[in-house]
């Protein structure tokens, strides 16, 4: 296993939820962090979280809405002067709006594909000449299972997990020879505010995954030999 310490991450939707325990989990093993959210006061407790248990981390964090390409530019760049390089990109960020067809509206449906497929190109477009800078690194899109098959009021957001799950495929594809390796992750329901508020766990957070489950899946990953990925991952509750 290889050791991740005085590499440098990337994570969008880094304030809260699975970004945020990615952060403090890859930043346990040594990493340097950068943090994309929408948040100001989420980015800084985060920071402020890191700094205390890992003071020798550092850190660079901007606040954008990824949907929109020029402030991601501008974010990426802040980051990328802040903290020299780029190692590891992981696409965390993303949104959740459910309604059947004629429910939900069509600004909302926009925005999801928007947020969950194009910030997650946009963002991707604009480290990637970091992580071949490099000449290695690892890119990470969280997508969905819901992304694996349709389901009732939730075509949006199934509509745009599939999407990132095809994208990350392509990037694969387009990049393996580089030396970078690019993963899909497919998460079950975890815990999150999000999905507390779609009442995903029916009141008992305790059957779902959490989001130290996910981080914890993806720091072991990032650790694989520089010759090995795991191209796909599906992670589920053993308790649904």
């Amino acid at each position: 296993m290889q050791s991740l310490k005085g590499k440098t991450a990337l994570i969008t939707g880094a304030g809260k939820g699975i970004g945020k325990a990615i952060a403090l989990g890859l930043a346990a093993e040594g990493m340097n962090i950068g943090l994309i959210g929408r948040t100001l006061v989420d980015l800084e407790t985060v920071s402020q979280e890191i700094k205390s248990a890992n003071p020798a981390t550092k850190i660079s964090f901007a606040v954008a809405d990824i949907s929109d390409h020029g402030a991601v530019k501008e974010a990426v760049q802040a980051i990328g002067k802040d903290l020299e390089v780029i190692d590891v990109l992981i696409n965390n960020a993303g949104i959740l709006k459910m309604g059947g067809i004629l429910e939900l509206s069509v600004e909302d449906w926009e925005s999801v594909f928007k947020i969950n497929v194009f910030g997650t190109y946009y963002v991707t477009r604009e480290v990637l000449p970091y992580i071949l800078k490099q000449g290695k690194g690892d890119i990470i899109n969280i997508a969905s299972t819901s992304g694996l098959r349709g389901a009732n009021k939730m075509s949006a957001y199934g509509a745009s997990k599939a999407a990132v799950i095809n994208f990350t495929e392509s990037l694969m594809q387009e990049v393996r020879k580089s030396n970078i390796r690019v993963t899909n992750v497919n998460p079950s329901t975890i815990a999150t505010e999000m999905t507390l508020t779609a009442n995903f766990t029916d009141g008992n957070v305790d059957k779902v995954l959490q989001p130290e489950d996910l981080a914890h899946l993806i720091v072991h990953h990032l650790k694989l030999p520089p010759r090995a990925f795991v191209k796909e991952i599906a992670l589920w509750s053993t308790n649904p």
